[in-house]
């Protein structure tokens, strides 16, 4: 039968095929109508991305009680062979793993060999074990606590108490169906005489996976006997299960391989053309969002066939193991499987054990201490971070190669367009904006690439920075921003030193330091010190403005100011008038974190909201006082909070056009609080880090045309790279920076002016000295006046 028999339009307006039109394409052909509808429906999901994870091979015991008829993994026990690997040698094998970089430990076993060999039960006995699987618990914890790398266990069929026992230590598990075919269990059959190969019993155990939230991995086998129809009904009683659960995180789509000295050793094996058209229903049975895997090493060097039918995941590729269920098929090198993957269109991404989606929710589908460990080695896309930076470490930014390479003309190009877009100035959408965010590889380049000539078209060759003095005048707060490392309240008097509260002739010393050192600027910022009132704000900038007219005052966040007004019982607006009338000149944009409240709840939920930081930042702006935006990003936040966070600056400076510029601050986990209790992230990846720089610049052009990079988080290596990924600004010389250094970033209290221009040169740049509000700074007054 054709596939145009079958109702491909109503499948893929669907996104998925009935159980009618699943069992329908049973005698349909391998065709491009196939192949492009099933290609179309992961493409909707997946986009450019195929993932794959970086692993070891576990094989604990060969020893099995079924005998399958095509199966070489399974060995009977020889004289003078352990029936399993002991912890040591698991250990070193792991430890070499975790050397290679690998992330997953995937534990393979026969199923309860105990009951069927006695030398598996006396190892067991030695080991003060009662069993194989409580024996694969304590192995698997050992080497999660030592490595660090996270478990993926392949049990067999198991009961409810076993699966709570397994889930406590490994991040995902997984039993192949390989068919729901009853028949293949009797006489003359791949699975006669092998009880755990019982449909009832897999399908149980897949069953209770799902009813305890366990992330799954199962799949099916093809070329075994079973008819396509066969195959198609087993997809189906998965589907059935993943509807119900939505547990299964992975469909695979294995060959079978016939291997010398096994019942099956002269079986045929399914062409190519069979595996495609399997992994295509596939696709179609489950639509775009599931995640269809096939094994790399079986057909080797058509990776692009397989990428056509619609598969979006590698599985595990080992550069450390072989493939111990089929030694005769070594992996393939990363390079060349990222190679074959790039040559369809797509970017290879490395994944964890668990799949993204199974990561992030709380309280769901990983216990504590896994979800915590999957988040300290993912990005904010649940990928793994391929690198060992984070912001405000000392150690040197990875390489972003600059180079973009063609796309191959199977490639989803949608990105040119939205380049474009942004380019004319016009409003991008949530869905435009968290694409760009995704990007990676050649995407990554051509974000960067338009932002930087985008920067070049808006600021020229011009890097600007500010001379200028952090003074934090207290590191009092009674507020409980988990993030935060610089604040000490009532329970914090023993750590992060001593809490400490300036008196204003402290804070006009320093004023008058900063002058004499150049600075044209003071920044002033601080906990919320209970014995603040709205008054202490006033007295500050009353008696520095009377010092120090010609000094720029840059103080008080969105929160500082709230908190005055409160205090004082008059309106936000009012207390600003009084707070410029008193010599206030502009107001940093911090506290704006990430401007959507699912994240402040998590992060900062006694701060004020989404709403009160853009009205406050709005009333600024009305009664004349310019402000700076920022966003504090790297730790609970998503792609698409990001997207909404930039979307309420452009927004806003539509209106008002009062943001004198955008700073991307990324989270420095190492001392903040948060971090320490687990459930967060490492800040930004690098990527993500530049990236924000770039769509930061596409997003808000041309309302917000100075985007600045923090190079007390970045560092100066990477501030380099922000300034050649749209960033046109370095901020501020500082000289006391305690904020970020507080929570653990290396990069120093300060710059000089010389260090800065010194910086900016090495990249090609002019630098300019600016005062705070982007006017000439004043080394250049003082030429223009030399000169004049």
């Amino acid at each position: 039968m054709s596939v145009t028999d079958v109702n491909i339009s109503q499948i893929l307006n669907c996104g998925r095929a009935s159980e009618d039109e699943a069992l329908a394409l049973a005698s349909s052909d391998l065709s491009e109508t196939l192949l492009a509808a099933a290609s179309e429906l992961r493409n909707r999901e997946h986009g450019d991305i195929i993932t794959y994870s970086r692993n070891v091979f576990i094989p604990l015991t060969n020893l099995c009680r079924d005998v399958c008829h095509y199966c070489s993994f399974a060995t009977p026990p020889s004289t003078g062979q352990a029936a399993y690997m002991s912890m040591d040698e698991v250990l070193a094998v792991a430890e070499a793993g975790a050397k290679a970089g690998c992330t997953e430990i995937l534990f393979t076993l026969g199923d309860k060999p105990e009951l069927r060999y006695k030398t598996a039960r006396t190892q067991l006995d030695q080991y003060n074990q009662p069993s194989t699987l409580s024996y694969l618990a304590e192995v698997a914890e050992r080497v999660m606590q030592e490595t660090g790398l996270l478990p993926h266990i392949n049990p067999g069929v198991i009961g409810a108490e076993d699966l709570q026992l397994l889930c406590q230590v490994s991040a995902s598990q997984g039993l192949m169906l390989e068919s729901a075919a009853e028949r293949l269990c009797h006489k003359g059959g791949p699975h006669y005489g092998s009880p755990d190969k019982d449909p009832h019993a897999r399908l149980e155990t897949i069953r209770l996976a799902g009813e305890h939230a366990i992330p799954y991995t199962s799949g099916i086998l093809v070329g075994i006997g079973e008819t396509r129809k066969e195959r198609i009904e087993s997809l189906l009683r998965l589907r059935e299960m993943h509807d119900r659960y939505g547990h299964i995180q992975e469909i695979i789509i294995q060959n079978f391989r016939a291997k010398p000295g096994t019942k099956m050793s002269n079986a045929p094996e399914p062409s190519l053309d069979e595996q495609l058209w399997t992994i295509a229903i596939a696709r179609l049975v489950f639509g775009g969002k599931m995640s269809i895997q096939v094994p790399p090493n079986l057909h080797e060097g058509i990776f692009a066939r397989f990428i056509e039918a619609g598969i979006n995941d590698w599985g595990g590729v080992s550069p450390v193991t072989p493939d111990y269920v089929n030694p005769e098929a070594p992996w393939p090198q990363l390079e060349h499987l990222a190679a074959g993957t790039d040559s369809a269109g797509k970017t290879l991404v490395e994944r964890t054990a668990v799949y993204p989606e199974y990561i992030f929710p709380e309280d769901r589908w990983l216990v504590p201490e896994l979800r915590n460990r999957a988040l300290a080695i993912v990005d904010a896309q649940g990928y793994v971070r391929t690198d060992p930076w984070s912001p405000g470490m000392s150690a040197a930014p990875p390489e972003i190669h600059t180079s973009i390479s063609p796309s191959p003309h199977k490639r989803i190009d949608s990105m040119s367009g939205l380049l474009a877009k942004a380019a004319r100035g016009n409003d991008l959408d949530e869905a435009e904006v968290i694409q760009l965010f995704n990007a990676r590889g050649s995407g990554l380049n051509r974000v960067r690439e338009a932002a930087d000539q985008l920067r070049q078209e808006v600021n020229g060759d011009t890097v600007t920075y500010v001379v200028n003095r952090n003074i934090n005048y207290t590191n009092v707060c009674y507020f409980h921003c988990g993030f935060c490392a610089f604040s000490k309240g009532k329970t914090a008097e023993k750590i992060r030193g001593r809490a400490y509260n300036l008196k204003i002739e402290e804070i006009l010393q320093r004023t008058q330091e900063a002058k004499e050192l150049g600075a044209t600027e003071v920044c002033l910022q601080g906990g919320i010190h209970p014995h603040y009132t709205g008054e202490t704000y006033l007295q500050i900038c009353r008696a520095i403005n009377e010092a120090f007219p010609d000094i720029h005052i840059h103080a008080f966040s969105a929160l500082e100011v709230h908190q005055g007004a409160k205090t004082l019982g008059i309106s936000v607006r009012k207390f600003l008038s009084q707070l410029r009338d008193a010599g206030l000149h502009t107001l940093p944009g911090t506290a704006a974190e990430v401007l959507d409240d699912e994240v402040r709840a998590q992060i900062c939920p006694d701060k004020v909201s989404t709403k009160q930081w853009l009205d406050i930042m709005q009333a600024a702006h009305e009664v004349g006082l310019s402000t700076t935006s920022t966003i504090m990003y790297g730790h609970v936040d998503r792609p698409w909070h990001w997207a909404r966070h930039l979307l309420h600056i452009r927004n806003l400076q539509k209106q008002t056009g009062g943001f004198n510029e955008f700073v991307p601050l990324p989270f420095i986990h190492m001392e903040a609080p948060i971090f320490s209790k687990g459930g967060i992230r490492k800040g930004p990846s690098f990527r993500e880090a530049v990236l924000m720089h770039s769509v930061a610049r596409l997003v808000l052009h041309p309302f917000l045309t100075n985007i600045q990079t923090s190079w007390t988080k970045m560092g100066t290596e990477g501030a380099k790279i922000c300034l050649q990924s749209g960033a046109n600004d370095l901020g501020g010389t500082l000289m006391d920076e305690n904020i970020s250094r507080a929570a653990g970033a290396q990069h120093g209290e300060g710059m000089s002016p010389q260090e800065m221009e010194s910086l900016i040169h090495s990249i090609g740049r002019t630098a300019l000295q600016r005062n705070t509000t982007y006017g000439p700074g004043a080394e250049d007054i003082k030429r223009h006046n030399e000169l004049g």
